[in-house]
Parts: C-alpha cells; sequence; structure tokens
C-alpha cells in the first residue's frame, strides 16, 4: 500500500466557469489557470501521484507547454491512471476536502464523486469528496480563490 497526498490551490477571476471534480458549477467566477484549474481534480492528481512517488502534474503537464492550455483535468486525470497503472498500481480510495466560501458545493458533491470514479476505475463508494469554507479566514474565505487537499491509497495491482 501506499498514500499520496495533493493539494491545489487556484484564484478566483471573472470570465472563467468553475469546474470542480469535472462539475460546471454556476458561479459569478471561474479558477484562474493554465488548463480548466479544476483544483480538486488537480489535488487527486497530485495525490496519485506523489502515492506512487511519481512528481506531480507540473511534471506531466508542464504549464509552460500551450498543448495544456484550457485543457480539460478529467482528460488528465485519464492520462495519470494510464502511467499509473502502466506501474502496476491501482486506487484504493481517494478522500478529498474542497475549501471555498461560496458556492455552496453539497448539491454538485456526488456528481464530482461519480466523475472522479469513473475515471479511476473504482466504484463511487471508494471517493469521498467534501466541502468546508474557513469561516471567512485566509485567501479562501474572503473569495480571492480556492484549495482542494486529496489523500489517496494506493495498491499494487495485484494485490486484493
Amino acid at each position: 500500500m501506499r498514500i499520496g497526498h495533493g493539494y491545489d490551490v487556484h484564484r478566483l477571476t471573472e470570465g472563467r466557469k468553475l469546474l470542480l471534480g469535472g462539475v460546471e458549477i454556476p458561479f459569478e467566477k471561474g479558477l484562474l489557470g493554465h488548463s480548466d484549474a479544476d483544483v480538486l481534480t488537480h489535488a487527486v492528481m497530485d495525490a496519485l501521484l506523489g502515492a506512487c512517488a511519481l512528481g506531480d502534474i507540473g511534471h506531466f503537464f508542464p504549464d509552460s507547454d500551450p498543448a495544456f492550455a484550457g485543457a480539460d483535468s478529467l482528460k488528465l486525470l485519464e492520462e495519470v491512471m494510464r502511467q499509473l497503472r502502466a506501474r502496476g498500481f491501482r486506487v484504493g480510495n481517494v478522500d478529498a476536502t474542497v475549501l471555498a466560501q461560496r458556492p455552496k458545493l453539497a448539491p454538485y458533491l456526488d456528481r464530482m464523486r461519480e466523475n472522479l470514479a469513473v475515471r479511476l476505475g473504482v466504484a463511487p463508494d471508494r471517493i469521498s469528496v467534501k466541502a468546508t469554507t474557513e469561516e471567512k479566514l485566509g485567501f479562501t474565505g474572503s473569495g480571492e480563490g480556492m484549495a482542494a487537499h486529496a489523500m489517496a491509497l494506493i495498491l499494487e495491482a495485484d494485490d486484493r
């Protein structure tokens, strides 16, 4: 068994869609980034890669590469899973938390879980996605940005 932690943060800005776990959420701002800036999916990818000692998403998808401009993070997650499977790993479970003052994310969490589960090749009951505010403290509490943490348990493919 291997355990990895992922963390990501992006600034909120006008003129962008808000995507979390591949779900478009109605909101007046979106996250700024080279790709679609899906902070939740990015944290999950970093947790997976970290558990397998493969670095981080910047190694595989550098923001200096124009090929990843506006990239769909769920497609990037599919590539991360190809890398893991090629090395004999599979996902045990993932636990993730999005830190955001607004909007309320509870109505979208199940769809986020389902999107991630499909890409990770596991049942949705192996994926936990939670959301919390930071009581108006810090950059997430002030509405300047959003962050996400993720933990991943990775198993060697032949482990049961």
